[in-house]
């Protein structure tokens, strides 16, 4: 008998200078990935985020999940492009860099699907009553 996964969920709230949220993330079975799309790798940000919440650290330029997969994606845009597709995509998205909605998605870009200049000291583990 296979055990179910237990997930956790995070409150992620806008860095120094940042914008947006607070984001709360709770990955679920079939959607529990941390899509970390930062130019290779699994980000620290990423990693903490899976970590705290049980989800699955996923590189996004290694491989291509859908995006009714993902629970949050993880990005290190201060452009455009990344910046507002993710949130195009209803995906809650958590910019390491300080952005404020810019460029062509912008209207994409809402505080209850965005939150940007985040570290880890901006990812608070919540209780399940929280």
């Amino acid at each position: 008998m296979s055990e179910e996964k237990k997930y956790r969920k995070v409150k992620i709230v806008k860095g120094p200078r940042g914008w947006g949220g607070p984001l709360i993330i709770e990955p679920k079975p079939g959607r529990d990935l941390i899509y970390s799309v930062t130019g290779g790798g699994i980000h620290p940000i990423a990693q903490k985020i899976a970590d705290l919440t049980g989800g699955t650290a996923f590189d996004g330029f290694r491989s291509k999940a859908d995006f009714d997969k993902i629970a949050c994606a993880v990005i290190d845009c201060g452009g455009t492009a990344r910046v507002g597709v993710y949130p195009m995509k209803k995906v809650p998205t958590v910019d390491i860099y300080p952005t404020r909605p810019a460029g062509p998605l912008f209207r994409f870009i809402t505080e209850d699907l965005f939150v940007s200049g985040v570290g880890e000291d901006q990812i608070i583990p919540l209780e399940d009553d929280e």
